[in-house]
């Protein structure tokens, strides 16, 4: 009797677009809140800082979407064509989407249109409604009534705040 695990390798795990949106989305939402939690608690904030501070944030999401795309790509052990790598980094852009409008608070601190001082406060609560946003749409795709599902969000919310926070002590 032959044995059935060796049958040949595994196929593909293809993650789907709504999975990869809502990790990324998470993912980047909490990352953008830490660095700045992190960059305002040790450096300047002046307008020209908040520049590099978004160039900081924006580099940060990028080398984290490249780990987590390579990450998938080794993890997954199975024969691979030359630019499967790639496809698997390319596949993380919902990370660095997620970051972008914090970057782009920071540029717009940097060039004036928002105060330098006090922006990173503006930056949490933007992320904070991002992750509530994310938990709720996640709630409403599983068939959670609006009630339950603006109580998810905002448990969520609070969830992803708690991490910044504790990362933030952290460091």
């Amino acid at each position: 009797m032959a044995d059935s695990t060796a049958a040949g390798p595994a196929p593909p795990r293809h993650h789907d677009t709504r999975e990869a949106v809502l990790f990324g989305g998470v993912y980047g939402a909490v990352l953008a809140s830490s660095m700045v939690a992190a960059l305002t608690q040790y450096g300047h904030t002046s307008a020209t800082v908040r520049g590099y501070d978004a160039a900081w944030v924006l580099v940060t999401a990028l080398a984290s979407a490249l780990a987590h795309g390579y990450a998938h790509y080794v993890a997954e052990r199975r024969p691979h064509s030359r630019w499967e790598a790639l496809r698997a980094m390319r596949d993380e852009w919902p990370l660095v989407t997620a970051v972008l409008p914090t970057v782009l608070l920071l540029a717009g601190a940097r060039l004036g249109w928002f105060p330098a001082k006090g922006v990173e406060y503006a930056a949490f609560v933007l992320n904070t409604v991002i992750l509530f946003v994310l938990g709720l749409l996640t709630a409403r795709w599983s068939a959670r009534r609006w009630p339950k599902a603006v109580l998810i969000g905002a448990g969520d919310a609070l969830l992803g705040m708690i991490v910044v926070v504790a990362n933030a002590l952290i460091k």
